[in-house]
């Protein structure tokens, strides 16, 4: 694996001055390793070309967004390892592994031990992805892969990361969202002589240098991308189209960046094959829906204390998100409001025993709000102004567009510090409400992930970058496909032995009777579980 051009000057600001963290109407227009995990030794063999560093001027330092966005460390590091022990930014240090490896940018290197412990116990509730990773390790199915990431980076991801490279794949990753690295996670990936550029905390300018450097390498031409919300194939389509039109396909898991895939399939500019790994049953009726059901509470709960019985609570939108949500803190106690636009996800509110309100109805008397729809301006700064003093509100879709942030800083409004990832926002007569991560991801943010569900998506991750790298010519052409029925079982199989789970298997005449192989798959497409 050869490491980055040592030019200073690879990626200028200016570069990357045009792009943007929001969803875009389309973007095609504008090797020292923990001694617990001895099956990865030596899996990882990297170049030790010293790397160059960007120095940046303090204009660059300085924060136009809270202070909160300059804390560093994540409320999910239990050991704080992740605590900022000096004021230099990560672009601007010198770093190195123990083996001299530099090609890298994180907060701190020597914090590599905390964050191979946490790796190790990840890896302790993900028996799917650890499975996968034993079956497939001799066979190599991502031999020749090269794979660039663009996801969220803490210890579920590390095991995905990790496995991949087991499988033969070689990764430059970077992070999906400013606050929710676990710095001391990608310290110890650092360590072990990954590519990784990430910190919790970046700006929104580091954030795009960190997605560049994975694309820019020296020697290194990627030919996959697995993407959370779609911002490394934004980057790679509008600054290096050419380099777009080579990869093999695009694994995409979020729901902004599906729609964004989409977009460039009407669009006619996506020139590649496509895997929608979010609408995989095994992404949504698992992640979105039990991951959230936990790690909502979680969050809420480290950020503010607050205490759920009897509070008021708007949910707005009732897809899988939003039905996790909404049964944990209905289980809690809380009288719980959704606003939703379809239909069908009303109803199904309704009959959950949900009222479906506007927003306007309930505002001024909630005491949390929660936005899980995918949208831009779901909460307004004309919403903001009617709630009731001490108002929590936060996001749990991927896009931090769902809450209207920006509409808050202005010199009328106060912001004012309470802990990582809390702001309090102060009118002028003395009200605040409670901001959490600034509008971004509160789960990723605010707590930690339960790792036995994210290891069903880490599995199906794989799976379609399996499948896409290995398809005959022909098989999928440049639109956006759904992971195939099978895989989505095969998924689901690797992970009912942690239960005790016994499959019933049909007879060869009941097997004729249903139309049936077997083997599988048992549900035809259209089924919705």
């Amino acid at each position: 694996m050869s490491t980055h051009d040592s030019n200073p000057n690879a990626s200028s600001k200016s570069d990357l001055s045009h792009v943007s963290d929001g969803p875009v109407t389309d973007p095609g227009s504008s090797n020292k390793i923990g001694d617990g995990d001895a099956a990865f030794k030596g899996q990882i063999k990297v170049n030790n070309k010293s790397a160059g560093v960007l120095k940046k001027t303090n204009r660059y330092r300085s924060r136009s967004l809270s202070a909160s966005s300059t804390d560093s460390y994540s409320s999910a590091s239990y050991t704080e390892s992740s605590s900022e022990e000096e004021d230099i930014p990560p672009r601007e240090k010198e770093q190195k592994n123990s083996d001299g490896f530099s090609d890298f940018c994180v907060r701190n290197i020597n914090q590599h031990k905390f964050g191979r412990r946490e790796i190790e116990i990840a890896e302790q509730e993900m028996p799917g992805i650890m499975a996968l990773r034993k079956r497939a390790g001799d066979d190599k199915p991502l031999k020749g892969a090269k794979i660039i990431g663009c996801t969220h980076i803490n210890a579920q991801t590390s095991v995905l990361i990790e496995t991949l490279i087991v499988l033969g794949a070689q990764v430059r990753w970077s992070a999906c969202n400013i606050y929710s690295t676990q710095n001391e996670v990608a310290a110890a990936l650092a360590e072990a002589g990954v590519p990784i550029f990430a910190w919790r905390g970046e700006t929104e300018e580091d954030f795009w240098w960190c997605i560049d450097r994975c694309l820019s390498a020296h020697n290194w031409q990627p030919n996959m991308v697995l993407d959370d919300g779609g911002d490394g194939t934004h980057l790679m389509l509008k600054k290096y189209p050419a380099l777009f039109k080579s990869i093999k396909g695009i694994v995409e898991e979020s729901a902004t960046g599906v729609h964004r895939l989409y977009q460039l399939s009407k669009a006619g500019k996506l020139t590649v094959p496509a895997m929608n790994v979010n609408d995989s049953v095994t992404k949504t009726k698992f992640d979105n829906l039990y991951c959230c059901r936990e790690s909502i509470i979680d969050s809420l709960k480290r950020s503010t204390d607050v205490m759920f019985g009897g509070k008021q609570v708007v949910l707005c939108g009732y897809g899988e998100v939003g039905k996790g949500c909404c049964q944990s803190l209905k289980g809690l106690g809380c009288v719980v409001y959704i606003t939703e636009i379809d239909p069908i996800c009303a109803l199904q509110a309704c009959m959950d025993g949900f009222r479906v309100v506007k927003l306007n109805e309930v505002i001024r008397n909630v005491d949390i709000v929660v936005t899980a729809t995918g949208n831009k301006n779901v909460v307004t700064r004309e919403h903001m102004d009617k709630m009731k003093n001490g108002c929590v509100v936060c996001n749990m879709g991927h896009s931090n567009t769902e809450i209207d942030v920006n509409s808050l800083r202005t010199p009328d409004l106060t912001w004012e510090k309470v802990r990582s990832q809390v702001d309090h926002v102060i009118w002028p007569d003395g009200k605040r409400i409670i901001l959490l991560a600034e509008g971004r991801l509160v789960n990723l943010s605010c707590s930690s992930l339960p790792s036995f569900v994210v290891s069903i998506t880490a599995a199906t991750q794989a799976l379609a970058l399996i499948e896409l790298f290995n398809a005959p010519q022909g098989r999928y052409k440049s639109d956006v496909y759904l992971l195939p029925k099978k895989m989505d079982e095969y998924v689901a199989s690797l992970h009912l032995p942690t239960f005790d789970a016994h499959l019933t298997e049909l007879s060869d005449d009941q097997a004729k009777y249903m139309g049936l192989n077997k083997a599988g798959p048992f549900k035809p497409n259209y089924y919705r579980y």
